[in-house]
């Protein structure tokens, strides 16, 4: 392998000499004051870039110590920099990496934004098939799988080198350190080269998609994270105590009802399913996979329902339980979840935005999970008021609305009628249209309803219909656009 360790900018220089296209791949590891926090080396407000390597061909690369402890760095770290800052914002050369956000985000720490063209492999791995029938998900598209199955060479984990230690406490004179840091590199630019060549192949418009949108979007998904999330932390807490209160009384209000009985976190305990079914001598609405009483949101609407007829004096139980439950789940997920996360330094919340991991292509975050924020009018807390904007700064929210029919009205065109269309599917799917419109209002009993006097062909159209249309669209709008 020609791998090697340079101090010098003439030797970076050199290398890089000509170039219209590198791979790059940073090695970090954080700070003093956050040497005891495993994942701190992934953090940009609490790490470092320990060193660069760069590839500009197969079976070579340059590795750049920055930030080791022990061994000799590099000289001359200024001019090195205003350099490679010259290189990261240039418009004629193409900047490869695996997981650009990640190493989009520590340059952005360094005040340098990385500009187009750019390609991320990480989400040209998401755009390309695995097998005859899939495209390869996140957890496939890590450079340790990639490169075994598309380059038929077994990469060095981490851990085998470092040891339990972090990477600037490794010797960049090591022989074992620089063919490490190097592999990075060069395998990221030789899936470029697999990637592309399957794409024009196969998919050409996914290549321009990853080209032209995906690997952009990855500079700015790193800088979104770095930037992160203002929230009101004192609203929060104020918010987590009433929540506290709250649930307190909701559990005295039950426990009037069934006396001691245990109900656990989320009312769902054997000893409240052995109240309801065997004490009380309840029905039993469903059951679940393992053939045990079910005791979730739908058995308490049943049960309700049920009882209002037949015991109405526990009819108010089934609603008690159910506001038990949201308000534990609001508390538990959106006050003390989002706690955790905000960083002590910067007061934000820097989740990990993931912009392909969802199948239908749904932007997602985690670490936590803030895609899934309850809606206004059914949130007693407001969750979304947490989220505040920095002074001077306002917070614009855009949804889309009804965005499959949108869709298929790009599809066919503005000359469709579309009202014998409308008038066929409301006498065909007339059930499906009251559970849907019921849904939206929340009006719970009255959607079981509508599923219990339901056909079963009906039923069943109840269940998958949606996304069914929302897939039909998505894929119609795909053929279209990609040919």
């Amino acid at each position: 392998m020609g791998y090697k360790c340079v101090y010098m900018l003439s030797e970076i220089k050199e290398y890089l000499k000509n170039t219209v296209l590198f791979a790059f791949d940073f090695e970090t590891s954080p700070r003093d004051k956050w040497r005891n926090d495993k994942s701190a080396a992934l953090d940009a407000h609490k790490a470092d870039i320990t060193g660069i390597s760069f590839s500009v061909s197969e079976g070579t690369a340059i590795y750049v110590p920055l930030k080791h402890r022990s061994g000799r760095n590099a000289e001359n770290q200024a001019a090195i920099w205003d350099y490679l800052k010259l290189l990261f914002e240039s418009k004629d050369v193409i900047k490869v990496a695996h997981n650009l956000a990640f190493e989009s985000m520590f340059l952005y720490a360094r005040g340098i934004v990385l500009q187009k063209p750019c390609y991320d492999t990480i989400a040209a791995s998401q755009l390309t098939l695995k097998s005859k029938w899939e495209f390869r998900s996140l957890a496939d598209s890590g450079l340790k799988t990639l490169a075994p199955a598309l380059c038929k060479a077994e990469m060095t984990e981490f851990s085998t080198v470092t040891e339990g230690r972090f990477f600037d406490e490794l010797n960049p004179q090591d022989e074992k350190t620089v063919r490490y840091a190097c592999a990075d590199s060069d395998y990221t630019l030789r899936l470029y080269h697999v990637f592309n060549q399957w794409f024009d192949r196969f998919l050409p418009k996914h290549r321009t998609i990853v080209e032209e949108v995906e690997s952009p979007t990855s500079v700015y998904v790193g800088i979104m994270k770095y930037n992160g999330i203002l929230v009101d932390k004192s609203a929060m807490l104020k918010k987590q105590a009433e929540a506290a209160e709250k649930i307190v009384s909701i559990r005295k209000e039950i426990a009037g009802i069934i006396g001691n009985v245990e109900i656990g976190a989320n009312a769902s305990t054997s000893a409240f399913k052995k109240y309801l079914f065997v004490d009380l001598g309840l029905p039993v609405m469903k059951t679940t996979a393992k053939h045990q009483e079910a005791a979730d949101d739908e058995t308490m609407i049943l049960l309700k329902e049920w009882c209002e007829s037949n015991r109405p004096e526990l009819a108010r139980l089934f609603d008690l339980v159910q506001e038990y439950r949201k308000w534990g789940k609001l508390k538990s997920t959106y006050i003390d979840g989002y706690l955790r996360f905000i960083d002590e330094d910067t007061g934000r919340i820097h989740p990990d935005l993931i912009p392909l991991g969802t199948e239908t292509g749904r932007f997602a975050s985690r670490n936590p999970n803030m895609q899934n924020c309850p809606q206004k009018d059914n949130d007693p807390i407001g969750v979304r008021k947490f989220i505040i904007s920095p002074a001077g700064k306002v917070l614009l929210s855009l949804d889309f609305s009804q965005i499959e029919l949108r869709v298929e009205h790009f599809i066919a065109g503005t000359n469709v009628c579309w009202k014998p269309i409308v008038l066929a599917v409301i006498s065909m799917l007339r059930p499906l249209l009251l559970f849907t419109a019921f849904l939206l209002r929340r009006q719970q009993t009255k959607m079981l309803h509508i599923i219990k006097s339901a056909e079963p062909l009906q039923r069943t159209a109840i269940s998958v219909c949606s996304m069914a249309c929302f897939l039909l669209a998505y894929r119609e709008h795909l053929n279209l656009k990609l040919g």
